[in-house]
């Protein structure tokens, strides 16, 4: 590549939304959303037991996805008496501007807000967080931050920890390259060829759900594989009691 051709590509960079200065109007709930630190809504579900309440569960999800995708094991948990909260990250389902990449740091602090904001609401329960893929990645560091959220337990459903280590020369070289001259483009799963799941009725659903990216933004991409690394550095360092689950 030539010098100029390298400043060309240079010249762009991938785009991370910078969040808002601290609010007045942030850090508080209601049942359907959550204000986050600089006043940004993040949209909420919650299944709540019919009975005692036992332990609370905070439900991240993943890359493209939304809180609702929790929906199903959402029931099953509320009916085993565990209160289940699930809200949208930033940047996906019906928060504002979805497909925007927000940073990694930024969804960590909002996990924070969230595990503060549900210890008051259900003072003395134990706290758990459950997160899915992206959700996982999160979540891992939040944990091995030097100032963790308070929680009670950790579990992990296929974390996102296949960074750059992971990758082959031309896929690590490929995404800057895009990352950093098309951070715009936008890229689907199309002619790919690869099935995600043998669940062929969720991913019909998926399909047709508005809420759930179907073409994803090269600087969402870059800015996954950012966090992924950030999580597969922070694995050592996790000092709560954690659930890792894998599927074949």
């Amino acid at each position: 590549m030539s010098l100029g051709a390298a400043l060309a590509v240079g010249a762009c960079a991938p785009h991370v939304e910078v969040p808002g200065l601290p609010s007045e109007n942030g850090r508080w709930m209601t049942d359907s959303v959550i204000h986050a630190y600089d006043g940004l809504e993040l949209p909420l579900r919650a299944w709540a037991p019919k009975g005692r309440t036992k332990a609370v569960l905070i439900a991240l999800h993943g890359f493209n996805d939304y809180g609702k995708s929790w929906e199903t094991p959402g029931q099953f948990w509320a009916g085993q008496g565990v209160a289940t909260y699930a809200y949208d990250q930033r940047g996906f389902g019906q928060t504002d501007q979805p497909g925007l990449w927000h940073g990694g740091q930024t969804l960590v602090e909002d996990l924070k807000d969230v595990v503060s904001l549900l210890r008051r609401r259900h003072p003395g329960l134990p706290v758990f967080v459950v997160g899915e893929s992206m959700g996982g990645a999160v979540a891992m560091i939040a944990m091995a931050d030097p100032e963790p959220p308070l929680i009670d337990g950790l579990i992990l459903a296929a974390p996102a920890v296949w960074g750059r280590s992971t990758m082959n020369l031309a896929s690590r070289t490929g995404l800057w390259a895009l990352s950093h001259s098309v951070p715009w483009l936008r890229l689907s799963g199309k002619g790919l060829n690869i099935k995600a799941s043998d669940n062929m009725e969720m991913l019909r659903a998926l399909s047709k759900d508005p809420l759930v990216i179907k073409e994803t933004r090269i600087d969402a991409i870059h800015g996954l594989v950012d966090l992924m690394d950030a999580a597969q550095a922070a694995a050592g360092n996790i000092r709560v009691p954690t659930l890792v689950l894998y599927g074949e």
